[in-house]
């Protein structure tokens, strides 16, 4: 008697594309840019029928920002973190510190290579092009944002921060100055940059 065949796993072969589209896509933009990066050449990048991408995607941007959270994901999966378990910034009790910490971890995603290219390449179309900023900004900055909220929110509750203090606003203090930084090439990202940045946000200027 044959030897039974079994059926192929599709949901395997399906997880294999998409993976293989997400490298394609980073790698793309990374290389040529996001105006030159187009669906076919991430499907033959990837050795799939583009038919396959707008099987699951309606345009590149699509494919380049959830490229970009799966990016993301991973790196949270090599440092240990769970899947399930949401990323909130620590709260030690100690604000400054707290912020220092996550911003430093940021410094280092800023640096990382597999990072650096894309999210350059999305933040700078994002400029240009309204639909891409806006989902750029929904998509990837907002969960951002939120975590920084909560945070000085907390802060707030425990009359580390003024009652009157905007979060929104607030946060800007921390996050727009490494933006521009590292965007614009104005000068270095470092820890020691980052951690002067929350001195200079939470103390002010004016002497003590």
């Amino acid at each position: 008697m044959a030897a039974q065949k079994s059926a192929p796993d599709t949901t395997r072969r399906s997880e294999k594309s998409r993976r293989a589209i997400y490298a394609a896509a980073l790698e793309l933009v990374a290389e040529v840019g996001y105006p030159r990066t187009t669906i076919e050449g991430i499907a033959a990048r990837a050795g799939v029928g583009k038919q396959t991408i707008y099987r699951w995607w309606g345009a590149k941007a699509d494919v380049l920002l959830e490229a970009f959270l799966d990016l993301g994901e991973q790196a949270a999966r090599d440092a240990g973190k769970s899947e399930r378990e949401p990323y909130v910034i620590p709260d030690t009790g100690d604000l400054a510190a707290d912020i220092k910490a996550v911003l430093r971890a940021t410094v280092d995603q800023l640096k990382d290579p597999r990072f650096e290219a894309p999210a350059r390449a999305l933040a700078a179309e994002g400029v240009v092009n309204e639909q891409v900023g806006r989902e750029y900004m929904a998509k990837l900055m907002e969960p951002s944002i939120q975590l920084y909220v909560d945070r000085l929110r907390s802060a707030q509750e425990a009359g580390q921060v003024r009652p009157e203090i905007d979060p929104r606003i607030a946060l800007e203090f921390f996050i727009s100055p490494l933006a521009q930084r590292w965007l614009q090439y104005t000068g270095p990202i470092s820890y020691e940059y980052t951690d002067t940045l929350v001195d200079y946000a939470l103390h002010g200027l004016a002497p003590r």
